[in-house]
């Protein structure tokens, strides 16, 4: 489309479509507007009084920008990104932000380019952030590593906006070379940070060395400190991070400026979006909470393109993309229809997988593990795991355990945790003791343990453990739980032991036999125990992790000695 016809069409009135009759969401002036919007293909020519051939009623519904999801791992979804799509965009997303770290760590480059390619044409906008830290510390075995040479090879891509959270904050603020040269590589760029509780002067270095968000804050107090500094601050409402809603109202109660506070999901299960939405959840919940809508509407999209610098999309005027959703209200975002990045309403349809490379699929890679593998060694008080309900943090707690022989064994609801190395066999295996899964008679596994993707297994005996061990490296990766031998529930998850190309249904059926097996367990209901188990092995998350390497103290970035 040349600039010139564009200019014409705004210049005469002539449209391909108008929306009639909406009531439209004005971000630069915090007003509603009773109009017509007029569409030249996929761009916004006016807003105002149009009519043309092509006309769609909006019946007084509330039009907003498409909504954006500012920080998301689609191979969290377990589905690859058209299936991911299907789920999001009757909700009223229609560009995510993706970091693609997860099949970074397994594939490097490879797993990079795999999902550039699965997203290239899609109705969906999928825009990237170079994952910066691969592996996320140098406390573990991933899969591949990325340096800033790796990353220079995608500087010319128009999908690629800046640099992926940066959780390796010891690196970044004690200026590591490695990490200075991926921070000097995007200066000029949105850098994503990653920095749970971190504060004082830890934080200033933080700051100072390039990142410029944040999506890990607990607590309003740690939100008020980093805007203070410049952040932006991403509220993330997940499938594991949740409670959020005490710091939205304090948001609303103290009036705190919203301009540079947007909203993602982060890891968020394709069921639960299903029930309770996606982004517009999180709209939902603020509006509750006490933010006025309209601020709302500008968290969910426009202060999410001003963050990274998206200058076509997250307004309704002249010259935006026309990336738009049709609300019935803005309470309830309950959503009437949506307009894709093509500028059409979105309809359905199926899309191709492309051919991957084979280093994407074949990824399971374990050494032979037995019960003496999985053994523990007793002391008098010994280190455990324990998990905050409904967060992803952790505590690190010493307590006196049963033992057999010397050897730990699992009671008064404490399990055991390992983390086998899944990429190269080297036969590598951390384990250690978790409080709050509460699984008994069985163990679950997965190959989706954040952020190196090793195979993460938790349970009452090592028999089960192993079983299920054994029953991942067969699928080629993803999920099982299993009780007295059997396997109850599986998932196999091919690609890079992340994600599936199977359809949605299945995969939602196989994740609910799953649930419903590790709630047959004794699984806490309060806390999704799939995402729980697998966030346990991402050191850079408080309190405390485990990694292939061992039981880890993040506040302390020190294994610590059992």
């Amino acid at each position: 489309m040349r600039q010139q016809d564009l200019i014409r069409a705004a210049l005469e009135g002539k449209a391909t479509c108008v929306i009639k009759n909406a009531n439209v969401v004005n971000v630069f002036t915090n007003e509603i507007i009773h109009a017509d919007v007029a569409l030249y293909e996929d761009v916004i020519i006016g807003v105002g009084e149009f009519s043309c051939e092509n006309e769609i009623d909006a019946e007084g519904g509330y039009l907003a920008p498409g909504f954006i999801d500012a920080h998301v791992h689609i191979e969290s979804s377990m589905v690859i990104p058209a299936s991911f799509m299907k789920v999001i965009l009757p909700h009223g997303t229609t560009t995510i932000i993706a970091d693609p770290h997860e099949i970074a760590n397994v594939a490097g480059v490879a797993g990079v380019r795999a999902m550039y390619k699965m997203t290239d044409d899609l109705p969906l906008r999928v825009l990237f952030m170079m994952p910066s830290c691969v592996p996320a510390t140098p406390f573990e075995h991933s899969g591949a590593k990325l340096v800033a040479e790796d990353m220079e090879q995608f500087l010319r891509k128009s999908r690629i906006l800046g640099l992926g959270e940066v959780m390796d904050y010891v690196s970044a603020t004690s200026g590591t070379q490695e990490m200075l040269d991926k921070l000097r590589l995007f200066d000029g760029k949105p850098i994503d940070g990653h920095a749970p509780l971190i504060s004082g002067r830890t934080l200033n270095a933080y700051r100072v060395a390039g990142p410029s968000t944040d999506h890990e804050c607990s607590n309003f107090d740690e939100v008020k400190e980093k805007l203070r500094t410049g952040m932006r601050i991403l509220i993330r409402v997940g499938s594991a991070a949740k409670r959020i809603e005490d710091i939205l109202r304090r948001i609303a109660e103290e009036h705190l400026p919203t301009e540079n506070i947007l909203f993602c999901t982060d890891d968020k299960h394709i069921e639960t979006i299903r029930q309770e939405g996606h982004i517009n959840h999180n709209a939902r919940l603020a509006v509750a909470c006490g933010i006025p809508p309209i601020e709302a509407v500008k968290m969910a999209s426009y202060n999410a393109a001003r963050a990274y610098g998206l200058k076509n999309i997250g307004a309704i005027a002249p010259g935006y993309k026309a990336d738009m959703v049709l609300f019935e209200d803005l309470k309830d975002f309950r959503v009437k229809r949506v307009f894709t990045r093509f500028g059409k309403p979105y309809e359905e349809a199926e899309y191709h997988m492309p051919i991957l490379p084979p280093a994407v699929y074949d990824s399971v890679h374990v050494a032979p593990v037995t019960e003496g593998s999985l053994c523990l060694p007793v002391r008098e008080k010994m280190p455990v795991i324990e998990m905050v309900p409904e967060q992803l943090i952790t505590k690190l707690t010493w307590r006196s355990v049963k033992s057999e022989h010397g050897a730990f064994v699992p009671s008064d609801g404490l399990c055991k945790l390992a983390v086998v190395e899944r990429h190269h066999a080297t036969g590598s295996i951390g384990v250690g003791i978790v409080e709050g899964l509460n699984i008994k008679n069985g163990a679950i596994a997965s190959t989706v343990a954040h952020d190196s993707h090793n195979l993460v297994v938790a349970g009452d005996n090592d028999r089960d453990m192993l079983m299920a061990i054994e029953s991942l490296r067969e699928c080629g990766g993803g999920y099982c739980v299993v009780s007295r031998g059997i396997v109850l529930a599986r998932l196999p998850l091919p690609i890079a032991g992340l994600m599936t190309d199977a359809p949605v249904e299945d995969v939602l059926a196989r994740q609910q036999a799953l649930l419903d097996a590790a709630k047959s367990l004794g699984a806490d209901e309060r806390t999704d125990p799939l995402i729980a188990l697998s966030f346990l092995a991402l050191p850079v998350i408080p309190d405390v992790r485990l990694t292939d390497e061992g039981l880890f103290d993040v506040t302390k970035m020190e294994f610590v000695q059992q």
